[in-house]
């Protein structure tokens, strides 16, 4: 049985990146998404996504954007002079590595994340990270044991197989130069997806065994997605967006996918989407119903 996931992430960043993920799940494919606790918009998402039982909602672990959760005095060496979280995952690996970042600090932040959106009345159905930086060696281990405590049952593993069709494509819409950048990331974080894998299978916690959407971010269009659709294995996948409308918040946030958000609320709504969902017998479901014991005791399904 082919089984898919499609987790919009960044729920919480702004307001109209709240109204495009809800209908690129009213309207369209999407089933979970992932909240970002320090989102300018988090508590608009909150009560938005508790009117919606079938949208599964998970943390979205972010140690790279936008002021901390447990405040700059709990995590100094998180934080630029202007007390915000600035560090990418490369840079925060290197700080690791040498000693500048506390590996306690990332706990208490990573912690007052989550508290926040329980406090919020949200039982978390998985955490991923903010541009995967929950793989990260040394901040894997802390996100494994703060998902065993918390007792959430599954964890995003972005793993990218060499024959995923994402990123392969030939479109005049991007240049080159932007693919290989992307191709670059997604072997990267494949690589060290792969040890993740490993840990959370020993920790006992869920992962879906085939991921796409890393070389496919900022790329991903309703061609994309039907290539992706064409080619899902057998077994349970997850498909990572970020849909959204582009409005002058999301412009102040930094990201660099901005129009790209309407363009995937655009694949994802789209009526050969929904189509092919059904034709390939594609059974769609969010990390809630990926978790449940009914589904068996295999880690990767």
């Amino acid at each position: 049985m082919k089984q898919l996931i499609v987790n919009a992430d960044d729920f919480g960043l702004t307001e109209n990146v709240n109204r495009g993920i809800l209908d690129a799940y009213r309207d369209g494919i999407a089933t979970s998404t992932t909240l970002l606790a320090n989102g300018m918009a988090f508590e608009s998402a909150v009560t938005a996504g508790k009117q919606f039982h079938r949208l599964g909602i998970g943390v979205h672990l972010n140690l790279s954007e936008g002021e901390p959760v447990a405040g700059v005095a709990l995590v100094p060496t998180l934080v630029d002079a202007g007390g915000r979280l600035h560090l990418t995952p490369a840079r925060l690996w290197a700080a690791i590595a040498a000693g500048r970042v506390s590996l306690p600090e990332i706990e208490v932040e990573l912690r007052a994340q989550i508290t926040k959106v329980v406090g919020g009345g949200i039982a978390p159905t998985h955490f991923d990270g903010h541009k995967h930086v929950h793989v990260l060696p040394r901040v894997s281990d802390i996100v494994i044991r703060l998902a065993q405590e918390f007792r959430v049952p599954s964890v995003r593993c972005p793993s990218e197989k060499k024959t995923n069709v994402g990123g392969t494509r030939r479109n005049g819409r991007f240049s080159r130069a932007s693919r290989f950048k992307q191709n670059l990331v997604g072997r990267a974080v494949s690589s060290l997806a792969e040890v993740f894998r490993a840990k959370l299978e020993r920790a006992g916690i869920h992962s879906p065994a085939h991921f796409y959407g890393i070389r496919e971010t900022g790329f991903l269009d309703t061609s994309a997605l039907r290539e992706i659709l064409d080619n899902l294995p057998e077994g349970t996948s997850e498909l990572m967006c970020h849909p959204g409308y582009r409005d002058i918040d999301l412009e102040k946030t930094g990201t660099r996918l901005r129009a790209q958000r309407e363009i995937e609320i655009k694949a994802l709504t789209d009526v050969s989407v929904r189509n092919l969902i059904v034709s390939g017998g594609i059974q769609l479901l969010n990390y809630r119903e990926f978790a449940e014991p009914a589904r068996g005791t295999c880690v990767a399904a």
